[in-house]
């Protein structure tokens, strides 16, 4: 058994010497090469994380504008029409719903960011206002459809 781990350290040398001829530091392709691949990862993953931050705002603006939806659509099954408001009402703080103070404030936008308007009764639009979070508001109305925002 001794005279295999003779052998094996035998050729330990060889593998010495490329390690002290590698002491000295890298090569200036060797770094080059790091640099590269550098920059082209980071070419690809930032306009894939600003593309998830755009759609993590627009999920959050579209879950609270659901919500509110849903509270407009119980107002309107007991009173058969929707709630007035000739211009921008505040969604927080209404008699026709149940939301509460904070439960539309999350990471993006805050329970100031959304308001509706309902005329005459019959048709409404929810509003996401964008602030400096996104392009154009982000609008919901009565028959669902979803608009702004991008």
């Amino acid at each position: 058994m001794t005279t295999k781990i003779k052998q094996f350290f035998a050729g330990l040398p060889s593998v010495r010497a490329n390690v002290s001829r590698m002491a000295h530091g890298f090569s200036l392709v060797e770094l080059m090469i790091v640099v590269a691949v550098t920059s082209l990862s980071a070419a690809v993953t930032v306009p894939i994380y600003s593309n998830n931050v755009m759609k993590a705002k627009l999920s959050e603006a579209d879950a609270n504008l659901g919500s509110i939806r849903t509270q407009l659509r119980i107002y309107y099954g007991n009173n058969n029409e929707y709630p007035r408001a000739e211009s921008a009402a505040l969604v927080v703080g209404a008699t026709w719903n149940d939301i509460n103070t904070g439960q539309l404030s999350g990471k993006y936008f805050d329970d100031s960011s959304y308001t509706y308007v309902s005329a005459e009764g019959i048709e409404f639009t929810i509003t996401c206002v964008a602030k400096s979070m996104l392009d154009s508001d982000r609008t919901l109305d009565e028959s669902g459809n979803l608009a702004g925002g991008n």
